[in-house]
């Protein structure tokens, strides 16, 4: 199968599980303006908030184009498709005072993760840094810097590998996501892990 056959079947896949618009679809007003989804069918208090909420549905646009250049690269998209509706279920679960707070928390960390994971975008690293922990304990950890929009950091120790995207800091580069927050500052960082805090530095090459 050349490489253009195959770009063609993983686009037609992911066009007929609805996890994409059709070729051409950019042409009526929801493409320009609504998002990638067909809001004459939507269900549930997020995906109203995306349809009326011109920001939003701009997000939504440009995860679908995202999406659909990670499977092109993934060459998996029933994966894909997979790890797709777990994030969908996840974003419709936003709920409360803070919805459009959420759903666009969603959509950022979505985004630079499929960029990221995907090799969509530039990379630094893998970094190497020598940690240790408050009680003197000593390991080794790995990451790895991408320029995704917005940007966004992995951080692997001890065979896992967590994902964070960057945050607002005083000074010195933050990165914040589950389970993760990462403060590098003046060649030191101070990292809290699964709620376990230690310092690390980069390691000698």
């Amino acid at each position: 199968m050349t490489g253009n056959t195959s770009r063609t079947t993983v686009a037609i896949v992911l066009v007929l599980l609805g996890l994409v618009p059709a070729p051409g679809a950019g042409i009526s007003a929801r493409a320009q303006s609504g998002p990638s989804f067909d809001c004459a069918t939507i269900s549930g208090a997020v995906e109203k908030l995306i349809c009326g909420d011109p920001g939003l549905s701009t997000m939504d646009r440009q995860l679908a184009s995202v999406y659909a250049s990670a499977g092109e690269r993934a060459g998996a998209a029933e994966s894909l498709k997979t790890e797709q509706e777990a994030w969908i279920g996840r974003r419709n679960g936003c709920k409360g005072s803070n919805l459009r707070a959420c759903v666009e928390r969603a959509y950022n960390n979505r985004i630079a993760e499929l960029q990221a994971k995907s090799g969509l975008v530039k990379s630094i690293g893998p970094v190497a840094f020598s940690c240790t922990s408050s009680d003197g304990t000593k390991d080794n950890a790995m990451a790895t810097f991408y320029d995704s929009t917005p940007p966004s950091m992995t951080f692997e120790r001890g065979g896992r590998t967590l994902f964070a995207l960057v945050a607002r800091s005083a000074s010195g580069a933050r990165y914040e996501g589950a389970n993760l927050v990462y403060w590098e500052h003046q060649g030191e960082a101070q990292v809290t892990w699964m709620g376990s805090e230690f310092k690390c530095r980069k390691a000698a090459p």
